[in-house]
């Protein structure tokens, strides 16, 4: 008679990879990526493919110089770092300044903490927090849209977000300036039109129903962060909306689309639990709002998503899902 020899745990294996989960995101993006090529034509594309080749390359020599250790590129992780990086910056941002970013991105936003998963914050963020504190007159420089093979001489604008902080200051005649809330989802926005991946809301929208549909993600995160911005701005546009922005067009302006759905649903740096995820994206939302309206910036996606990438393992350790058969302590 054989013996029954039981192997470790797990026993059960899924179909999940992070492979597969890291080019689903690619797949998502596509949509964005090719919105932005037709409105920014050749800028967007230099800089998005410069910001992809950078961060690949510095994962691939800090791993052999450094960590001593083999690269591994093929598991989509530095792609997507790339991607998100370059779509958040001008469609004529400078080469170098993109490769300083991605050095920052991939060297001390990811391999500094021991590489993919470990890191505590998004490196496509820190990368871009520290083009934005570094450089800002570039990070701020807005092409219009339409200028097909400008690069270095794109004409600029003010961009929708910047309006709205100009209503906020006191300018009455801003918000008159901005586009309606239509020609932002579709992308038709004729003053400065913002990072790449940010122009066109409906390309977003479709990435965020791929990942969905392939279970990628989940709702909670994506849903509760453009929830909370949509009643907030709501309930100050009820408030002034002489001073304050059309709800909508709040949710459609700048990287908020981008952050909700790309950005603060990376797996390593958002929260495990549905509960936690929702406490995350509500607080995302919050952030956003205090500081799109009373901060610095006209733009607080990218700060939201770092400060409350600081408070996930709090959120782990505070909300917790309930174990496997254990019963409820008597009161």
């Amino acid at each position: 008679m054989g013996k029954l020899v039981v192997s470790l745990s797990p026993h059960a294996h899924g179909t999940d990879s992070v492979e597969k989960n890291m080019y689903g995101v690619v797949i998502a993006l596509l949509p964005a990526l090719l919105a932005s090529f037709y409105f920014f034509g050749l800028g967007s594309a230099i800089v998005c493919l410069v910001s992809v080749a950078a961060c690949l390359f510095f994962e691939w020599a800090i791993c052999k110089a450094l960590l001593k250790r083999e690269p591994s590129l093929l598991d989509g992780s530095a792609l997507v770092t790339g991607l998100l990086l370059g779509m958040n910056l001008p469609s004529n941002f400078p080469l170098w300044m993109i490769i300083v970013g991605a050095l920052v991105a991939i060297g001390v936003g990811k391999m500094t903490f021991g590489g993919l998963g470990q890191n505590p914050f998004n490196p496509a963020l820190v990368g871009r927090c520290f083009l934005l504190v570094s450089f800002p007159t570039a990070m701020t420089s807005w092409p219009t849209e339409g200028q097909w093979m400008a690069y270095t001489d794109a004409e600029t604008g003010a961009t929708p977000l910047y309006l709205m902080k100009e209503a906020i200051k006191g300018n009455t005649d801003a918000l008159d300036q901005l586009p309606s809330a239509l020609d932002m989802f579709l992308g038709n926005v004729q003053t400065g039109a913002g990072t790449i991946g940010e122009i066109c809301a409906l390309a977003l929208l479709l990435g965020l129903a791929f990942m969905l549909w392939k279970k990628i993600i989940t709702w909670h995160i994506p849903v509760s962060i453009i929830g909370t911005v949509f009643v907030l701005a709501g309930l100050l546009w009820l408030v002034d909306c002489k001073t304050y922005a059309d709800p909508f067009q709040v949710i459609f302006a700048g990287g908020l689309m981008l952050g909700a759905i790309f950005m603060a649903t990376d797996y390593v740096t958002s929260p495990m639990t549905h509960k936690g995820q929702l406490i995350y994206g509500v607080a995302i939302g919050v952030l956003t709002v205090i500081i799109r309206n009373w901060g610095a910036y006209p733009e607080g996606m990218s700060f939201a998503i770092l400060i409350m990438n600081a408070f996930t393992p709090l959120i782990n350790m505070y909300v917790k899902p309930k174990r496997f058969g254990e019963v409820p302590a008597k009161k």
